[in-house]
């Protein structure tokens, strides 16, 4: 008897903007395996009974390997289990999706993906500003900050970041901002570009602080603590709705 895996996109940690869907594949599943991120109360849906199993990475600290998550994924999935896959923002942005899915179907498991608030949406959204405008904001781009070493990615493309009439939003970057501002302005991307940090969004530890690219390092040094948070760059990231 062979089970079945619902990957849940938690949002960015506010209960309330779960999705219907998700809310239904957590009450009735027999286990959670859910990210730091997704924990707290998020979890109070789960169906009482069900195994929760912490599985989140953070970085700075001791973290599940992602073959220990995968093989975890397929173990309770193969008793003939209903498994939710409890991850933050929306699973398929930064969140090692493939690498798990790919274990499930070379085992022969089914799944589904379940989309949800992605952090970028919701920082905007707290912040009172579209993350695109006509004319002046044409495209969003998300990147990740930090490579497998943690180091910022050597291979992005510096030209398309350091356009003027986009919208960047850099996932992961708190400890690369300043590496990642050097390069943006060395492409020609000017300092006074607004950037906003946005930590704890839709959560009770929220901060969001606005600069600019020239003195990102200062935003972060700022802000402090170990609370993931995400970089917006462009034109809108000062500006109201």
């Amino acid at each position: 008897m062979t089970g079945f895996v619902s990957f849940v996109s938690s949002g960015p940690g506010d209960p309330d903007l779960l999705t219907l869907k998700a809310v239904d594949r957590l009450q009735r599943a027999d286990a959670v395996l859910f990210d730091d991120l997704s924990a707290g109360p998020i979890l109070a849906h789960a169906r009482a009974g069900a195994d929760l199993v912490g599985v989140g990475k953070r970085a700075g600290r001791t973290s599940p390997k992602q073959d220990h998550v995968s093989r975890l994924l397929v173990d309770y999935a193969s008793t003939g289990q209903r498994v939710v896959r409890l991850k933050s923002g929306d699973a398929g942005i930064f969140g090692r999706l493939e690498e798990e899915t790919t274990a499930l179907a070379t085992a022969g498991i089914g799944f589904e993906i379940i989309p949800g608030v992605t952090a970028a949406s919701a920082a905007a959204a707290a912040a009172g500003i579209p993350l695109t405008r006509r004319l002046t904001a044409r495209r969003v781009q998300f990147i990740t900050g930090a490579d497998i070493t943690g180091a910022l990615p050597t291979d992005l493309n510096w030209v398309a970041l350091a356009d003027p009439q986009a919208t960047t939003v850099v996932y992961m970057g708190k400890r690369t901002a300043a590496a990642l501002a050097d390069r943006l302005m060395a492409q020609g991307l000017p300092a006074q570009t607004p950037v906003m940090l946005a930590s704890g969004v839709s959560t009770p530890d929220q901060i969001l602080t606005r600069g600019t690219l020239g003195d990102i390092a200062a935003l972060v040094a700022r802000q402090g603590g170990d609370t993931p948070a995400l970089i917006l760059i462009g034109p809108l990231a000062d500006s109201p709705a």
